[in-house]
């Protein structure tokens, strides 16, 4: 039995959990959030907090205890405080809007770069360089992050391109430093 799932999952003020059968549902102020979770692990709600139990006769499904209690604290999490991703463009002439449900990058290319935000997310543009993501889904929000960074991922040698706010890019001497080295 994982250490993790034993723990029980505090319930704030505002959040209510409904759980139907092998669904559960996760109800607060910053949103609703839902997952299917596997008919071995069982999710019940006492008092004010929530525990995750392996079912009797599925001991066997122990690995997914500490994943699914993981999963339930991320949701609570998330409809009672969020979740926030920062991206940084470093690059000249590199920027960003948000035009309605769609997040204009202008990275260099040769054509125009216009990702749907996905339902349920926020995205906000701060000096036309820094990409802010929330929303109350852990998953979709790292998801749509890494989607952005994936599309132009920092270089090792000027350190241009979308990185996480913080990441460190380690640089890499060029040719020309190479060449005085001879």
């Amino acid at each position: 039995m994982s250490r993790k799932g034993k723990m029980p999952i505090p319930l704030p003020k505002g959040v209510e959990i409904k759980i139907n059968g092998n669904a559960v549902a996760v109800k607060g102020p910053k949103g609703n959030l839902q997952y299917d979770i596997r008919p071995g692990v069982e999710v019940a709600v006492v008092g004010d907090h929530v525990e995750v139990k392996l079912a009797q006769g599925h001991e066997s499904e122990g690995n997914f205890h500490g994943l699914y209690r993981a999963i339930v604290a991320n949701m609570v999490h998330g409809v009672s405080h969020g979740y926030e991703r920062k991206l940084e463009m470093i690059g000249v002439g590199y920027r960003a809007a948000v035009q309605g449900q769609l997040l204009d990058l202008q990275i260099g290319l040769s054509h125009p770069t216009k990702l749907p935000i996905p339902e349920g997310l926020q995205v906000k543009v701060d000096k036309n360089t820094s990409i802010t993501i929330t929303g109350p889904d852990k998953q979709q929000v790292g998801q749509f992050a890494a989607t952005i960074r994936s599309i132009r991922p920092p270089e090792p040698y000027q350190g241009k391109g979308i990185r996480f706010e913080g990441e460190y890019v380690r640089r890499k001497a060029g040719k020309a430093a190479a060449a005085k080295k001879s």
